[in-house]
């Protein structure tokens, strides 16, 4: 599919892998719908990026909100043609810790943005894209979500975030076979240890440690790398249905 003239939607737009996808396909030559929950931290991340983007500040879980985002596609000349689902929360906490069971509040917080806020964009997008006329192949567009190595191997304390990350990978298969019959894609990405705000927080020998635990390249991986990776599978009609790891071979240990 081809990224310039067209608009996407990118959450988690502000920070992160979602501010360095954001800038990657603007680069590209498409418009942008950056959504965020920061609206402060999203305005100042697009404003460089001029006219090719409008930021919306929205919940991603929240129906009204995604609605009125996706309804701004209008706005652009091109055709609106897919999402990069990159909004998501951590929440880390034992199952049964020192102080007790794990409360069932921040599971749900968790599951909610991540995995529930997922299927809501993707969702409302299916039906947006599926207003648009297909191209010369058939494809009405794409939609990619941000699953997580930790749906795979999961560290202690990890339980409600690889449960929502691994709600996302199992989803993608389904979700590609139902959008199949009216040309829409879904592939999920499964990125390892990214500098991104969320790891920028963590200890630095925590940080330490999983830099040196990834095989090569031996480091936290880039924003702008995994936005490389967004740009081919747009790009690229072949790929479909599957969970695309990018984590230079890391393979996550218990902590």
């Amino acid at each position: 599919m081809q990224i310039q003239g067209n608009t996407f939607l990118v959450t988690g737009a502000a920070s992160g892998l979602g501010k360095g996808t954001t800038e990657a396909l603007v680069a590209a030559g498409a418009n942008v719908i950056a959504v965020d929950l920061n609206a402060t931290v999203l305005g100042e991340a697009v404003e460089p990026l001029g006219p090719a983007v409008v930021a919306v500040t929205a919940d991603v879980a929240d129906a009204a909100d995604v609605q009125q985002a996706l309804d701004l596609a209008s706005r652009f000349p091109g055709p609106f043609r897919g999402v990069v689902n990159c909004a998501g929360v951590l929440g880390a906490a034992r199952t049964l810790g020192r102080r007790g069971p794990c409360e069932l509040e921040l599971f749900e917080k968790v599951v909610r943005v991540n995995l529930i806020g997922t299927f809501n964009v993707c969702r409302l997008a299916a039906a947006a894209l599926n207003a648009q006329e297909p191209d010369e192949e058939g494809e009405r567009g794409v939609l990619v979500n941000t699953a997580s190595v930790a749906a795979f191997e999961g560290q202690i304390g990890q339980t409600a975030y690889s449960a929502s990350k691994g709600g996302i990978a199992s989803m993608t298969l389904p979700m590609a076979r139902d959008l199949a019959p009216f040309g829409i894609r879904a592939i999920a990405l499964a990125p390892g240890v990214f500098d991104t705000p969320m790891m920028q927080a963590a200890p630095a020998e925590i940080r330490e440690t999983l830099s040196a635990a990834t095989p090569f390249p031996p480091r936290l991986g880039r924003p702008e790398e995994f936005a490389a990776l967004v740009l081919h599978v747009i790009e690229n009609r072949m790929l479909n249905g599957s969970v695309m790891r990018i984590d230079g071979a890391l393979r996550m240990p218990p902590r």
